[in-house]
């Protein structure tokens, strides 16, 4: 039985969301959510397996890189090796960077993470404070939030990795693995709610072939795009298309 979160008093103070830019850099994200995400702000993009959750979530923080903010990236799931090979195709040499102490690739289990709520701190923050962290990757939370049975476990465990990550300084985006095919709503309204953004990706099967869709659900405080966009995977990562999609979407 998992025990529930303890909230402690003395809890890391969460810094307010300011309203500088931090941009992407993703061909053509930045024009459909008013210029990038908003400083400080936990961002999450939710898809099926596939849909290029994790080559987003890298390219977000190797563009970041470019411009010396240094990037962190936290992983459920991923070996270290697997993962710079295969992003290595697309041209991001992370070995090269986390050399340069500018990228930290960090193997954390969802059971680390629940006793870091704990507890506080760890050595996600440790290192975020250490090495300057700007730009946090998770990946995923999908993992994190199956240690709760129950629904108000799983709230209060989100509520209380929210307020954590809100402290950390940093712009976050945690990558969260949901199916699509029957509703466009997260399993967890927790995590909804407590987001600042969300963005969903779509990689359905249409007439023998699969294509990807990008679609903005909610950007707090910011005038997004309302519609669906095709992207694509290229050889230097995300591109997506300006105009909307006429298929898919619609019913």
């Amino acid at each position: 039985m998992v025990k529930k979160i303890k909230h402690k008093k003395k809890q890391t103070k969460k810094v307010s969301i300011s309203s500088e830019k931090v941009e992407t850099n993703i061909s053509n994200f930045d024009k459909l959510i008013g210029g990038g995400f908003e400083k400080n702000s936990s961002n999450i993009i939710a898809g099926g397996a596939g849909s290029g959750k994790s080559i987003f979530a890298t390219q977000f923080l190797v563009e970041g890189i470019k411009k010396g903010e240094k990037g962190l990236y936290v992983t459920f799931e991923e070996k270290k090796e697997s993962f710079y090979k295969n992003m290595k195709n697309f041209g991001w040499d992370l070995k090269n960077y986390e050399d340069k102490k500018l990228f930290t690739f960090l193997e954390y289990t969802p059971v680390k993470v629940k006793t870091m709520l704990d507890e506080g701190g760890g050595t996600i923050e440790s290192t975020i404070v250490r090495q300057g962290v700007a730009r946090i990757v998770i990946d995923s939370i999908t993992s994190f939030v199956l240690l709760f049975d129950k629904e108000i476990e799983k709230r209060e465990a989100a509520l209380a990795l929210f307020n954590m990550i809100g402290g950390w300084n940093c712009t976050s985006l945690l990558t969260l693995e949901e199916d699509f095919s029957e509703t466009k709503e997260l399993t967890s309204k927790t995590m909804e709610f407590e987001s600042d953004s969300i963005i969903l990706m779509y990689f359905p099967s249409e007439k023998g072939e699969r294509n990807r869709y990008l679609e903005i659900l909610k950007m707090r405080g910011v005038k997004h795009s309302k519609k669906v966009h095709k992207f694509e995977i290229r050889k230097n990562g995300i591109y997506i298309h300006l105009k909307s999609s006429r298929r898919f979407g619609k019913k």
